[in-house]
C-alpha cells in the first residue's frame, strides 16, 4: 500500500510539472497583464530585509501577512496605484529573542504602531519590465517618500486555485533613523535593504 501512494504521488507530481506549472507563467511581458484590480496574495508576498551586522555579516528577516491592493493599468503604467500593509507582529529572523526584540519599544514598537504602509504616489516605467515606484512610506509613525526599484516577474493562472496572478519583485534602501528606529547605529547599519517578492491575484 505504501509503494502505492508513492507511485500515485509521483505520477501527481510528473503530471502537475508536465502541464499545469508549464503553464502558471503565461506572460513575461508587462504590456501583456491584464488590466484591473488585484489584491496582494499573502502566503506568496514576503519583505525581506538585511542589515550589516557589526561588520561581519549581511543579517537577514522576512516580514509576512501583508495585505493590500494593486489597480493596474498595463498600457498605461503611470495610471496605476498600489498600497500595502506590513503587519510588524509578522517579522521573523533566525533568532526567536531577536524577533521579540524587534517588536519591543527599542525598536518597531509594534505595539504603538502596529503596521507598515506603503502608498505610491507616483509610477515611471524605466524599461519593458521595469518601472520606479515612489510613494509614502510610513514606519515607526513617521512618513517618508522612498522609491522603489520594480521588476515584472511573470503573470497568468495560479494552477493550484485557478486564480489569475501577477507576480512582481522590488528592490530599495532605506535609512532606519529616518523613522525613528536607531537602536545599535552604527554597529548594526543605518541603512537596511529590503527586497520584496509581490503576488497579486486578480478580483473577478
Amino acid at each position: 500500500m505504501k509503494g502505492f501512494f508513492s507511485l500515485a504521488a509521483t505520477a501527481f507530481l510528473l503530471s502537475f510539472s508536465a502541464m499545469d506549472v508549464a503553464s502558471a507563467q503565461s506572460v513575461t511581458n508587462a504590456e501583456q497583464i491584464q488590466a484591473g484590480g488585484y489584491d496582494v496574495e499573502p502566503n506568496h508576498t514576503q519583505v525581506g530585509f538585511s542589515v550589516l551586522h557589526f561588520g561581519f555579516t549581511n543579517y537577514q528577516g522576512v516580514f509576512s501577512q501583508v495585505s493590500g491592493n494593486l489597480d493596474l493599468d498595463s498600457q498605461n503604467p503611470a495610471r496605476s496605484k498600489l498600497s500595502v500593509t506590513i503587519p510588524i507582529q509578522s517579522v521573523m529572523t533566525t533568532n526567536s529573542k531577536l524577533d521579540d526584540e524587534l517588536k519591543s519599544d527599542q525598536w518597531f514598537d509594534s505595539a504603538k504602531f502596529p503596521n507598515a504602509r506603503f502608498v505610491s504616489t507616483q509610477i515611471r516605467q524605466t524599461g519593458k519590465n521595469e518601472a520606479i515606484v515612489t510613494g509614502n512610506l510610513t514606519l515607526h509613525g513617521v512618513t517618508k517618500l522612498e522609491s522603489l526599484k520594480v521588476h515584472f516577474v511573470g503573470a497568468g493562472i495560479n494552477p493550484l486555485d485557478k486564480k489569475y496572478t501577477a507576480g512582481f519583485e522590488a528592490d530599495t534602501t532605506i535609512k532606519r533613523s529616518d523613522f525613528g528606529v536607531k537602536m545599535y547605529v552604527p554597529y548594526v547599519s543605518d541603512e537596511v535593504h529590503l527586497h520584496i517578492a509581490g503576488a497579486f491575484e486578480k478580483r473577478n
